[in-house]
Formats: C-alpha cells, structure tokens, sequence
C-alpha cells in the first residue's frame, strides 16, 4: 500500500481541532440513478443513500489526517457504515483520545498496517500454489487474510507461514477468474474478437484491464468502427492498460450507467474500505455493493496481480477493464472475480490512481 507523505499530513492533523463530519465536507450532488442503484443493491432508500455518500466523503478526507497523526502506529482504517463514520486501527492507545476528537472511531490493534504491508509483501514475492485463490491485508481483521479452495487448507499452510502469525487463512468456494470475453461503462473489441470495457476517458484514450489486450492489438469501438490500439499494457503482475484513440472519438468525463443517465466523474479521490462503490460493464450493466479491502493479491491461472481491491459486486465475462464509481469519483477498473450476477460475487478492480502515475495520464472529469 503506497502511503502519503507522514509530515505534511502531520501538520493537517494538528491544525484540525474540530470533528470532520459529513456536513462540513462539501461533495458533488449525486444523480438519482446513482442514488436508485445504491438503494438497490445496499438496501437503502433515498435519504440513507444520500447520507451515506456525505459520509464517505467525510471519511476519506478524514483518513488521509488520521493515518499522519498517528504515524508508524497506524493500524489501517474502514467505514463503518452502521456508525456512519471512520474506525481508525491504532497499535498506540495513547492516541485514542486524539483520534476520537477528529472524529475518528479508534481501535486498538495489535499489528501496524507497516507490519501487514511488509508481511503481504512476502507473499507477494512467493509462489503460491494452485490451491490459494489470493491475499489481502484484511484491515477489519488487523491480518493477512489468505484464501484458499474449500478442504485445501494445508496445501496452503507453508505458503502462510511466509507470513508468520499475521496470517490468517480462509477457505472459499471463490475461483476467480478473469472477465474478458474471447466468444465482454462501453464495449470495445479486440483485434476483432474478444470484447471488453471502457475503464475512464484520459488525455489521448481510455485506460481499462491489462489481461484485455497487448501493445499494438487493434481496437474497435462499441459500433465496430476503428477506435484505436493498446499503447501500453502490463498482465500478470498488474492489470491494467492505456488504449490511445483515434481521431474520431472524443474523451468525455461520462460513465454509462445503462438504464439511466450517465454518471460525470468528477474526481479520482480513493473512497475507504466499507465505503459503497458502483460498477459499469458491458455484459451486465450497473451494479453496486461496498469496498471489502485493499492491496489484494489475486492468484489466477494466468499469474498472480497484487493491489487490486476487492469488492462485494458482481461481474461477469465482458465486464473486464470497466469503470468502478464511489459518488462521483473514480476508483479503478475491473479486473477479474467469481461468481456471477444473478448469484452474486466477488469482483476484484485495479486502482485507477496507480494507472494515472504509472503511465503518466490525466483522468478527463467533468
């Protein structure tokens, strides 16, 4: 996990005697399909779901203060959505009081998110065998949660043991898989045949997965014509690309949201774990559900990609590279995940922030 500059945040934190709360953070008004979609599948109604977005917001800048104040002490943090606020994990409990008057929830913890962070990255530099499904620092649970298929727990335990005590496996029923479609907001094709998504519009193209295409394969867009080619591509390892379009299509700040009107990125603030999140794909449309955790290392068959978040939404084959919303700010693109639509699933999405400064490009937002 990339972590911010200590000291700067340090002097914000000091700076800030009075609690963050949603009201004093001020947030783009969300449109009522996206509001629709998140009673739908959050179970809330207008009023909650319009609360809980002045939450999040409230949350996630409140969390860039947090995680300065309390430094090397710093135990992750989430949303809690029944409290309606940040729960800040500490391993300090002398910084409990402070943490509370900002208007965090404190949580003593007995593992730094340092700690977890190094103990994640172990994993990520071992082989893991077939029967471990992926890992993730689990900020909830203050560990590494690895998963693995059900009844293969001790095909896993050397592998865990790379973790030492902050290991914590769980056995699945998941197979995650990648969800491009080779028979997938937008569609857009590959080389004439296997179809994936439209992550966001970026200065000179889009960015989308990395497992859809690779450097020079041609692309056509949702009517087939010519729309351009993938200029930049990394799979396994990551997942993510750069596809630079023609002349002929212009980038706008739009996400489909395929039945309603179209969501307008304004930003690409990262949203907190817990907090909710929307996703647009062209085999299944607009879903919604909430961030379950960060810096996940998924391990398909076709290679292992680490920092992806994972997610509670489904998706579907031809979901793959598409766009991922929280309010009106962007979060990632889709990677890969198991289970379906009509089930429900776990779906994992690539940050769009690490593609942003990996390859150099600005988000087009409206």
């Amino acid at each position: 996990m990339k972590r911010m500059a200590v000291a700067a945040v340090a002097v914000l934190a000091g700076a800030l005697a009075t609690t963050v709360s949603p009201a004093a953070v001020a947030a783009p008004q969300p449109s009522a399909d996206l509001l629709a979609a998140m009673q739908r599948d959050l179970g809330l109604n207008a009023q909650q779901a319009t609360e809980r977005l002045r939450q999040e917001n409230a949350a996630a800048v409140l969390q860039r203060v947090v995680e300065g104040f309390a430094g090397d002490s710093f135990g992750g943090a989430w949303f809690d959505a029944s409290a309606g606020k940040l729960v800040v994990g500490v391993t300090d409990a002398a910084k409990t009081d402070r943490l509370r008057r900002l208007g965090a929830e404190p949580k003593v913890v007995a593992n730094s998110a340092g700690a977890l962070d190094s103990a994640k990255a172990e994993l990520d530099a071992a082989k893991a065998p077939a029967e471990v499904t992926g890992w993730f620092v689990d900020t909830r649970a203050n560990a590494v949660t690895i998963t693995v298929k059900r009844g293969q727990a001790e095909a896993a335990k050397s592998f865990a043991g790379k973790a030492g005590t902050l290991a914590k496996v769980v056995e699945t029923d998941e197979a995650p898989r990648l969800l491009k479609d080779v028979r997938g907001g937008d569609a857009y094709y590959i080389n004439n045949a296997g179809r994936c998504s439209i992550g966001f519009a970026v200065q000179g193209g889009f960015v989308s997965a990395g497992h859809c295409g690779s450097p020079g394969d041609t692309v056509a867009g949702v009517d087939r014509s010519a729309m351009g080619e993938f200029e930049k591509s990394s799979f396994p390892g990551n997942d993510y690309s750069f596809v630079r379009t023609n002349s002929a299509w212009t980038a706008t700040a739009k996400v489909n949201h395929y039945g309603g009107a179209d969501v307008v990125v304004a930003g690409h603030t990262e949203a907190a774990v817990g907090a909710s999140i929307c996703r647009s794909g062209s085999t299944t449309g607009w879903h919604c559900g909430e961030v379950q955790a960060k810096s996940q290392t998924v391990n398909y068959q076709e290679g292992s990609v680490s920092g992806l978040t994972r997610t509670n939404v489904c998706a579907e084959p031809g979901d793959s590279g598409g766009s991922w919303v929280s309010g009106t700010q962007a979060q990632g693109v889709t990677s890969g995940g198991s289970g379906n639509c009509t089930s429900g699933g776990t779906t994992y999405f690539q940050p769009v922030n690490e593609i942003l400064s990996a390859y150099g490009l600005t988000l087009v937002t409206g």
